[in-house]
């Protein structure tokens, strides 16, 4: 899947970021640690994983629901870090989040229209008839219709919770948002919808999305560009197609590797890379590159240093020293 459009304006920048959790007895919990990206406008970004890796933790810095301990985010090109007042109340309806679980996010206290229309309320953008029709308006836009507005969230399936979070997330017409694990919670069939349904407002309202999930199939559907994590590091980012055809870091490969093809007898052929041992804690990581101790490929420099984050080839970024390797000989070092 190819970039809609050049990408010529970065709408956010993640610079060095890194999120640590102080627990007790001193122990600090390194849930992000030195994270880079950038996400251009109209784009998806599509942040893969396995579950502890720090993409939720990463999403929810962004959007300050964490205030990040070291590192600068950048949205428009303005520190977020240093947004108070007016323009953090304007950054809170440029920027909006779905949540993974949709029976958790929706207060089950409130109808569904006034859940829709908190956003609306706070930041003062539709009142009386106004209010009630674009509250109409964004349960349509879903696949919702008017009578739901007076229900409440219990009454509702996953699916249509998660339609509610969409509306909810859309009320404020921002230009960007961090959708975390949203269909995580929703079965297969009620996952597709969901995610098609995402696509659709892309396009007709020009959005620009950070796509956090697990599931590698749906992140290389909705995705232009995906990033992988691993223990509060990102270790590869990619064009979307060019990621699944020529992974370059181990642990991308050996992700790829558990993806069902649905063809049996492809799959059947198809090598998978198993990965030894457990992933290692964020409280103690392993010195060096932190996936070396369940690395297939490690060396001796992997435990003494960590490998750099470099272009290895035109918008392929890769964490490893394997390509380190390569870079040094092509130099002849």
């Amino acid at each position: 899947m190819s970039v809609k459009e050049p990408r010529v304006e970065k709408v956010l920048e993640v610079k060095n970021v890194k999120k640590h959790f102080h627990m007790g007895g001193g122990q600090v919990v390194k849930a992000v640690d030195d994270v880079s990206f950038d996400v251009y406008k109209g784009e998806t970004l599509g942040l893969v994983g396995e579950s502890g890796c720090g993409k939720s933790t990463i999403g929810r810095t962004i959007i300050r629901l964490y205030e990040a301990t070291d590192g600068d985010i950048r949205f428009k090109g303005r520190t977020t870090k240093k947004l108070k007042g007016r323009s953090l109340k304007e950054f809170n309806r440029e920027m909006q989040m779905i949540f993974q679980d949709p029976y958790a996010s929706l207060n089950p206290r409130m109808t569904v229209g006034d859940i829709i229309a908190e956003g609306l309320d706070i930041h003062d953008l539709a009142k009386g008839k106004e209010r009630r029709a674009r509250v109409v308006e964004l349960l349509e836009t879903v696949g919702l219709n008017e009578e739901h507005a007076e229900r409440f969230p219990h009454e509702f399936s996953g699916g249509q919770r998660q339609r509610i979070g969409i509306a909810r997330a859309l009320a404020v017409d921002p230009d960007f948002i961090i959708a975390d694990e949203p269909i995580s919670a929703l079965d297969v069939s009620i996952q597709a919808q969901v995610v098609n349904l995402m696509k659709k407002l892309q396009r007709e309202k020009g959005l620009t999305y950070l796509f956090i999930a697990h599931d590698l199939s749906m992140v290389k559907y909705i995705s232009d560009r995906v990033g992988v994590m691993y223990l509060g590091n990102l270790v590869e980012l990619a064009e979307s197609q060019e990621l699944y055809d020529n992974p370059l870091h181990p642990y991308t490969e050996a992700l790829l590797s558990a993806v069902p093809i649905p063809d049996p007898q492809q799959e059947g052929k198809k090598e998978r890379i198993i990965l030894k041992g457990d992933v290692p804690s964020p409280i103690d990581p392993p010195s060096g590159c932190r996936f070396r101790t369940r690395c297939p490929k490690a060396m001796d420099i992997c435990g003494q240093e960590a490998p750099q984050w470099q272009e290895v080839r035109p918008m392929h970024w890769v964490s490893c020293h394997l390509y380190q390797e390569e870079s040094l000989k092509k130099d002849g070092k």
